[in-house]
Order: structure tokens, then C-alpha cells, then sequence
């Protein structure tokens, strides 16, 4: 076990498997030094915990607690390609999407939850730049939707 999925162990965290495709896609692809995820969606042990739109049948706190396990599926795909978490130089970017309620604005504090995870797990390498997208629906009803670009060390 290397020293970021010792981190995770300290704060409770284990890596879980790479959520399998859903469509034509894979879920983490290597370019250089770079590893890009695909969306990853709050999925634990295959199954969606909640479905719906955020502001209406799903809160922003449970949300935000959804993205936090999103995050958790995108280092479990980086690790994938990359072979080892303890290969990240640097989380480069994060894209989150909502799934939001027409009146909700929150997006920014949703992803939150994927932002806070990979800077405890990471700490000056989870630091990134971020996008925050309320969208009408996502892939099957989930609440949110994560991808993450990192760089490696050569």
C-alpha cells in the first residue's frame, strides 16, 4: 500500500473497484503524463444510493457527499492507468456536474465534496482548477457526475 492509500485508510477511506463502463468509453485513459477520467458517478458496489435532482429530491449536503464518492471512483480509475496513486505530481482539474432543480444554484458548494476529498488525500497535490455545471439529467438519474484530470511524474 502506498502513502496516498494509507491516507485514505487514515480517514476511513478505501479505494473501491473501477466502476465498469456504462456505454463506449473507458473509464480512465493515459496521454503523456497525463491520466483523464471519464464522468464518474456516485456508484457504490454497482448501484446508484440515490437518484433525483439536487434541490428537489436530493439535498445539496447528501450531494455533496455523493461527489465526495466520486471523487473516490476517479482515483480508483487513475490508478487503473497509472498503475499507483502515489504516481500523481498533481491534480490538474476538476469538472462536476449537477443534476439540479431549476432553482437551485449551489453547484459550487456540491462539488465541494469531490474538491475537499482529493486535497485530504492528497494535500498540496489535490489543489486544482475546477468547473461546477448544473445540468437537467444525468447518466441514470444521478444526482452528480465527476472527472478529474492529474498529472503524473514522468
Amino acid at each position: 500500500m502506498g502513502a496516498v492509500e494509507a491516507r485514505l485508510a487514515e480517514l476511513g477511506l478505501t479505494l473501491p473497484e473501477v466502476v465498469p463502463p456504462l456505454a463506449a468509453y473507458q473509464p480512465a485513459v493515459r496521454s503523456g503524463v497525463y491520466v483523464y477520467t471519464s464522468g464518474q458517478l456516485p456508484m457504490v458496489e454497482g448501484k446508484l444510493p440515490v437518484t433525483g435532482k439536487v434541490g428537489a429530491e436530493v439535498t445539496a449536503e447528501e450531494a455533496k457527499d455523493l461527489a465526495r464518492t466520486c471523487a473516490l471512483n476517479a482515483l480508483a480509475a487513475v490508478k487503473s492507468v497509472a498503475g499507483d496513486l502515489d504516481r500523481i505530481a498533481r491534480v490538474v482539474k476538476v469538472v462536476g456536474f449537477v443534476a439540479s432543480a431549476a432553482d437551485f444554484t449551489g453547484q459550487p458548494g456540491v462539488i465541494n465534496g469531490a474538491s475537499e476529498l482529493l486535497g485530504a488525500v492528497l494535500g498540496d497535490k489535490g489543489v486544482h482548477a475546477r468547473s461546477a455545471v448544473g445540468v437537467a439529467v444525468l447518466p441514470l438519474d444521478a444526482p452528480v457526475e465527476v472527472e478529474v484530470q492529474v498529472e503524473l511524474v514522468p
